[in-house]
This record gives C-alpha cells, sequence and structure tokens, in this order.
C-alpha cells in the first residue's frame, strides 16, 4: 500500500511479490509488459458470477468499471465492484454464474504499475543498492516489510532500515539519513 513518499506499495501484496502495478488497462496475457500483483480473488459470491476480492493494491481505481486486469492466463474487465467487509465484490465480463467464477478461485490479479509522483514502489526498491547520505555502501534491498512505525526495507546483508529514513530514490539507488548506531 503505497503513500506518496512513504510505505509499502501497490503489488507488494501480503508475498511482498515484485513487479510492475497497474491502473487501468492492462495488456492481455503475453504481451510481455511487466505486471504487478494487485490482488487475488478469494472465493465466488452467489450465483450470478461475482467474486470476492482481497485488493492488495492501495489504488482503488483498480476495480473501477472498465478497469483491466490480468487474472492468470486471461485478461479479465471490470462490470461492476463494491467494497465489502475490507475487501470487494466484483464482476467480470464474461464470468456470468458461480462456475465460471469458480474457475478464478484463488487467481493472482495483475496489472500494470501507475506512476504517482513521491512514491516508493516495492518493486523499484527490491533489489536496489542502499547507501547512506556519506556514500557507504550499505547493502542491497531484499524485501520490504511492513511496519506499523515505518514500513522497513530488508537489506540482504541482515540489516533493516526503516523507510522514514529515505531520502532519495533513483533507479536502481536508494540514500538513506540513518542516524548513528542503527545498523551496528
Amino acid at each position: 500500500m503505497a503513500v506518496p513518499g512513504r510505505g509499502v506499495p501497490e503489488g507488494a501484496g501480503p508475498h511482498q511479490r515484485a513487479g510492475p502495478v497497474g491502473s487501468g488497462d492492462a495488456p492481455g496475457p503475453g504481451s510481455g509488459a511487466r505486471l504487478l500483483d494487485v490482488g487475488r480473488v478469494d472465493r465466488p459470491h452467489g450465483l450470478r458470477g461475482e467474486v470476492v476480492v482481497d485488493l492488495w493494491s492501495n489504488v482503488a481505481a483498480r476495480l473501477d468499471p472498465g478497469s483491466v486486469l490480468v487474472a492468470g492466463d486471461r485478461a479479465v474487465r471490470v462490470v461492476a465492484s463494491r467494497p465489502i467487509g475490507g475487501r470487494h465484490l466484483v464482476r467480470f465480463e464474461g464470468i456470468g454464474d458461480r462456475p465460471a467464477a469458480e474457475s478464478l478461485r484463488g487467481v493472482v490479479l495483475r496489472a500494470e504499475p501507475v506512476e504517482v509522483p513521491g512514491a516508493l514502489w516495492v518493486h523499484e526498491l527490491v533489489g536496489a543498492e542502499v547507501v547512506d547520505v556519506r556514500g557507504r555502501r550499505l547493502g542491497r534491498v531484499r524485501a520490504v516489510e511492513a511496519n506499523p512505525a515505518s514500513d522497513l526495507l530488508v537489506l540482504h546483508e541482515g540489516g533493516l532500515v526503516p523507510l522514514r529514513f529515505v531520502v532519495e530514490h533513483l533507479a536502481g539507488r536508494v540514500v538513506v539519513d540513518v542516524p548513528a548506531g542503527l545498523l551496528e
């Protein structure tokens, strides 16, 4: 769940997946575009093809009518969606009954990345080199972990760096201003 400037971005999901996220029309399967995991179909709901979706993305517009997601090896277009109990009930074009909805059970939904100025995205942070403001190399980001106080950059070398200390992010490089002794 990315917050502009801070936070674990969409595409992180509960398994800290890295890949691109989208805001609407995702490419069809096999397009070669890099996609982010943005949610998962939990189960069918009712008899008319609706499904319960766990949305991992903080971009709620991904489930707006007309949005296209990639579900497994096919593109699915959202016809309708509504929030319910922290999740969403979604109806996809061409999924009109319970057996069709059942075929989506457990399927991860993917989409292209979105541009949000100042946001930090998991798929851009994982693998990045981390240096302090003096240029000292601290390691590479292995994962981003959700944490109530501040999400954490988990370094391959074993360190944990709170995201609140990130002062600059460039392609493949993160600059942090950490207090003395934090990583020692």
